[in-house]
């Protein structure tokens, strides 16, 4: 069953939270299984930004997997320490 726009939302930020520590999660509809997502953690410290993302991708994969994925895309990913 797909998820509608505001159930993925509070998954992909449920998600990232639950996988980095200290995480804090702005999760945005561009449009219908499209996302904008900012993060803000420490653990991102001493890591570039290729590595930041793949952290929060990593933390998503399953939201975005499959014919029916509620993730379709995200548009745009911000990284940053605090």
């Amino acid at each position: 069953m797909a998820l509608d726009t505001f159930d993925a939302s509070a998954e992909l930020k449920s998600s990232i939270e639950a996988a980095i520590d200290g995480a804090e999660v702005v999760v945005r509809a561009a449009s219908p299984g499209h996302f904008e997502i900012d993060v803000t953690s420490q653990a991102f410290a001493g890591k570039n930004m290729v590595q930041q993302q793949q952290l929060v991708y990593a933390a998503i994969k399953d939201l975005m997997a499959g014919d029916n994925a509620p993730v379709h895309a995200i548009d745009r990913l911000r990284t940053k320490t605090p």
